[in-house]
Parts: C-alpha cells; sequence; structure tokens
C-alpha cells in the first residue's frame, strides 16, 4: 500500500476519477489489436482462460492484477513468445499468426521488457538505433562493404534514435553507456528504443519497477505526452499508477478477466479488491466468488 500512496502523490492532481468514463473497445472492427477467448496452458497449470480484450488506436490500456494473474503471458502470447491453445489475436483486422518475434516492430508493435534489456556493449544512442532496423533496407553487406546507400541510411537512423532520445529528456546521454547510467535513466533509454521503431502499439510491461516517487511522477508525465500518437497497452502492479495513465483497466486474476471499464469502477469493483487486497477487504459477496473459483482449482498464471 506505500507504493499506491507514492503513486498517489507522485501523480499530483491528476485523479483516475476524474477521467471519463469510457466503455470497453469492441473485438473486430474498429480495434488495432483485438485479443478473443485466449487460452495458455503450461501442462496442467492455466495461465490464461478465454481472454477476450481489445484495445483503439491511441488509446491507453491498463491490465492490472495480483502476482500470477497472467499478465505477462498475455504480452508473451500477443508477441509470439507463447503459442495459446485456443483463440485467436487480430492485428489490424488480421489474424496475427506465429510471427517472429524480431519482425514484431515491422508490424507496428513494439515491447519493452520488466528489465530494461539494453545491450551492456553498446552506447546509449546505439541502443535506440537498434529500435531504428526497421527503416534499413540496405542489408548487412551494404553496411560491411560502406556503400553510399548504407552511410545514407546509416546517418538517418542516427537522426532518428537521437530524436528519440530528445523526446525522452536523454539527448545528452547518447554517448554514455547504460551501465553508467541510474536505473530511471536505463528505463528512459529502453522506451526510446522501443518507440524509435514508430509502432502503432507500445506494450510496457513493468514500466514503474525500481522508480521512486520523483521517478514515477516523471514516468507519469511522459506518458500523458504520447496519448493520442500511440496506443499503450500497459502491465504494471501499481493500480494506482496505471490508473493515472489509463483510460480504461482490465483486472486478471487466475488468468481469467474479472473487471474490465473505466478506472475508478475497475478499482472499485469487489473482485478486484479480493485478488489485490485479500478476501477479508471485499464484501461478502464477492468473497463467496472467490471462493468458489479456487474450489474450482483454477490454475496460477505469471506475474
Amino acid at each position: 500500500m506505500e507504493a499506491s500512496r507514492d503513486v498517489a502523490a507522485a501523480s499530483g492532481s491528476v485523479s483516475a476519477g476524474d477521467r471519463p468514463a469510457s466503455a470497453p473497445a469492441p473485438a473486430g472492427a474498429g480495434s488495432l489489436l483485438a485479443v478473443e477467448g485466449l487460452s495458455v496452458r503450461f501442462g496442467g497449470v492455466v495461465a490464461l482462460e478465454e481472454v477476450s480484450i481489445a484495445i483503439a488506436p491511441g488509446e491507453a490500456l491498463g491490465v492490472i492484477g495480483p502476482n500470477g494473474a497472467g499478465k505477462t503471458t498475455l504480452f508473451n502470447a500477443i508477441c509470439g513468445f507463447v503459442r495459446p491453445q485456443q483463440g485467436r489475436i487480430i492485428w489490424r483486422g488480421e489474424a496475427l499468426r506465429r510471427v517472429r518475434t524480431d519482425r514484431l516492430i515491422r508490424h507496428g508493435i513494439a515491447r519493452t521488457l520488466q528489465g530494461v534489456g539494453l545491450f551492456s556493449g553498446l552506447t546509449v544512442l546505439e541502443n535506440v538505433m537498434v529500435g531504428a532496423e526497421r527503416f534499413r533496407s540496405s542489408g548487412w553487406v551494404g553496411s560491411l562493404l560502406g556503400l553510399p546507400r548504407s552511410a545514407r541510411e546509416e546517418e538517418s537512423l542516427r537522426a532518428r534514435a537521437l530524436d528519440a532520445l530528445a523526446r525522452l529528456g536523454c539527448a545528452d546521454l547518447a554517448e554514455r553507456m547504460p551501465g553508467s547510467l541510474p536505473y530511471a535513466s536505463q528505463k528512459r533509454v529502453a522506451l526510446a528504443r522501443a518507440l524509435v521503431g514508430e509502432p502503432q502499439l507500445l506494450l510496457l510491461d513493468e514500466p514503474a519497477g525500481g522508480l521512486d516517487a520523483g521517478e514515477l511522477e516523471q514516468l507519469v508525465e511522459l506518458l500523458h505526452g504520447l496519448r493520442g500518437a500511440v496506443a499503450v497497452m500497459l502491465v504494471d502492479h501499481h493500480m494506482e499508477f496505471v490508473a493515472h495513465v489509463c483510460e480504461r483497466l482490465v483486472a486478471l486474476d487466475f488468468g481469467r478477466v474479472i473487471a474490465a471499464g473505466d478506472a475508478a469502477t475497475v478499482r472499485r469493483d469487489p473482485r478486484v479488491i479480493t485478488a489485490y487486497l485479500g478476501e477479508e477487504a471485499a464484501a461478502p459477496g464477492a468473497r463467496a466468488q472467490a471462493q468458489a473459483r479456487r474450489r474450482e482449482g483454477e490454475g496460477p498464471g505469471d506475474a
């Protein structure tokens, strides 16, 4: 609960309760991404069970839930790291099947990891340039031979990377090595690397992890600045932080969607309170539902 108080303080006057209610984005037509009836099992363990989620272009959608809810499994299924047993993923109106993870950005999807995932042997600028590789067409042979076209592309990628760093307030770090930076700065660089590929959908996995109150405030402001330009699907344990950033929330517990809607409504849902704080914190009806679900023997997901 201390983390929630820190986020609330960091976010200042921005209040999830002040956001206008928005209806869940419909699956299929009009959605940028639609996850329909997705189920993932690892042996006898149920990680996701018939999960359906949709996000519209330019929308910010938060996916919340306690440890074991299935949040990261959902991201892994979208990105092709995990193959679902049933259901489908619709991207811009077409089924997304067996996409190579290294080609994901070419489809317009970028992801950050729970850790920063930066290459320790490359400078900050070179790390971000890796995220812009989708704009290179000359291939590695041209780069190796130093052909004029390849040289021009290299300068173009460099300019894109510098611009992305400047947007995130990191331009002065371009020649630094990632390991020499504070953790919050490393996270900004990782976000710059994701954004430099100009994705239509940005998947953020635990972006608030390891940040203090001041750093969280900066992250909230940064993500607010992305609104409308790119759709954001954000996974994090900090419900308050997610609610300040996202118009809508989807809550998972034991691999199932237990609540969806505007942030204020989802935060008040007894099932969500039960999932986060335990059955003692919820109304008797919600406790009975939680107990019934547990008696059904649902397996835990991932973080």
